[in-house]
């Protein structure tokens, strides 16, 4: 993959849930689902184009609908209706060229978000207030000196939890 400068221009965003040390999985499963974030994830990449590894799709119920759905994976025989499947970044990036980058979203797991997050404009960033154990963790966007908080949502609760919706803008992609 040919490195990230600054000033390049944007293709993509991240959407992701993490707990309160980053964590978005643990043996396989986001460790915290809270059905409004479900819908918010929806409302947001309905209509667009969503990036994801093998593994993460495999948790999924199958194609999410409305939407592109392109599989990253090193997996030659990965076949099933409805998704577009891509071997390399170059491929995924083949695939998303004619799109409109505010519709791109990358959407797990670990691996996929790590070598797509250089790529992308901004960072849709659901906290949740509770560290249950993770074995699979989000980079820690506080601490990377080219994000910055645009966005500090509200602070509110579904089901017991206490969460907020955050964006995050790359400072070295431009629109």
């Amino acid at each position: 993959m040919r490195p990230r400068r600054k000033g390049m221009r944007d293709i993509m965003n991240v959407i992701v849930a993490v707990c309160g040390d980053w964590g978005i999985g643990y043996k396989g499963k986001q460790p915290i689902v809270i059905s409004e974030d479900r819908r918010f994830f929806k409302e947001m990449t309905g209509g667009g184009v969503v990036i994801a590894g093998r593994k993460t799709f495999e948790e999924f119920p199958g194609p999410l609908s409305n939407r592109k759905n392109i599989i990253l994976t090193q997996e030659k025989d990965l076949i099933a209706e409805g998704i577009v499947v891509a071997h390399s970044v170059d491929e995924v990036l083949k695939e998303i060229a004619d799109e409109s980058p505010d519709r791109v979203f990358v959407v797990g797991g670990g691996d996929t978000f790590r070598l797509f997050l250089p790529m992308c404009a901004k960072a849709y960033v659901t906290r949740i207030e509770a560290a249950p154990p993770s074995d699979t963790f989000f980079p820690d966007l506080d601490q990377l000196p080219e994000w910055t908080l645009e966005l500090r949502g509200t602070v509110r609760e579904s089901e017991g939890v206490r969460f907020s919706y955050n964006i995050y803008r790359n400072t070295n992609v431009i629109k």
